[in-house]
């Protein structure tokens, strides 16, 4: 197992990283917001290979309250960072960047953050006004601080996977981003830290998520609309289920393709707890 350090301040991660810097080798982030599972180490197996045996992996633990709205659960987020030390010394991982909210956030929000553009108001921007300018803001001062070659995302964030990477593009930043495959429970559901608020009914109602997401795909032959229908169809059987949205989109978000690669994407709400997730479909 590699040595693990952990920074808790800018000086103390430049500190940490002086030496690959040094000598040339490759820095991959992670970025995180801790209560890690096996979807998140697999982000960092991705890291690992990117940076190679020489360079280093920096995963970094931070609640981020900029990309929480009134209501949400900022307060209650799970943390468990003994934990999560745990899974990033058994990943691989070189660097743990866990700053309190004022070294991120010296003298409060900042005036100057990212606007995530006019397509914000769709799908995760409509429902949580104010998400993705958190989250680019965020990880903006962590492509920074850090200064990684590499950084790597999972997929089941699919649309903020797409604004990171158009932000990465628009604003000239030289950093690669990697996008992983979704991790899944064995009955489909995707891993998520949320999924712990779940109850155990919940639990079970929740992998209707993951069976829409397979009718979508099994109408993908019929065109955008019926793989909206198909997949909606499903939720709406599930008692307690609330969905946000059910939506099929060109694989960048731009626009919904008649035919050709897509990308299926849906939330919903069980109780107080909101989930996504997002596939590929192939529509013809």
């Amino acid at each position: 197992m590699r040595a693990l350090l952990v920074a808790r301040t800018r000086v103390e991660l430049e500190a940490a990283l002086v030496e690959v810097r040094t000598r040339g080798g490759r820095v991959a982030l992670v970025p995180t917001m801790g209560a890690l599972h096996e979807g998140h180490a697999s982000l960092m197996d991705v890291a690992r290979d990117r940076a190679g045996q020489g360079g280093a992996v920096v995963a970094s633990i931070f609640v981020n309250p900029m990309q929480f709205g009134p209501g949400e659960d900022l307060d209650r987020y799970p943390r468990t960072f003994d934990a999560d030390l745990a899974v990033c010394g058994e990943r691989g991982v070189d660097v743990v960047f866990a700053p309190p909210v004022d070294e991120v956030y010296p003298g409060g929000e900042p005036l100057v953050t990212v606007d995530p553009g006019p397509d914000s108001h769709s799908m995760e921007g409509t429902i949580r006004p104010g998400h993705f300018r958190g989250v680019l803001t965020v990880v903006a001062k962590l492509f920074g601080l850090v200064r990684p070659d590499v950084a790597i995302f999972g997929e089941k964030d699919y649309e903020q996977l797409t604004k990171i990477r158009r932000m990465v593009a628009d604003l000239c930043m030289p950093v690669e981003v990697v996008g992983a495959p979704i991790v899944r429970e064995a009955d489909g559901l995707a891993l998520s830290s949320r999924n712990r608020y779940l109850d155990p009914g919940q639990r079970v109602a929740a992998v209707a998520l993951s069976r829409a997401l397979r009718a979508g795909v099994d109408a993908q032959d019929r065109g955008p609309d019926a793989v909206v229908e198909a997949a909606f169809a499903v939720l709406r059987e599930v008692p307690g289920l609330e969905c946000d949205y059910v939506t099929v989109a060109s694989p960048d978000l731009d626009g919904t393709p008649e035919t050709g690669p897509a990308r299926l994407l849906l939330a919903a709400r069980l109780g107080s707890t909101r989930l996504i997730d997002n596939t590929a479909v192939t529509l013809s």
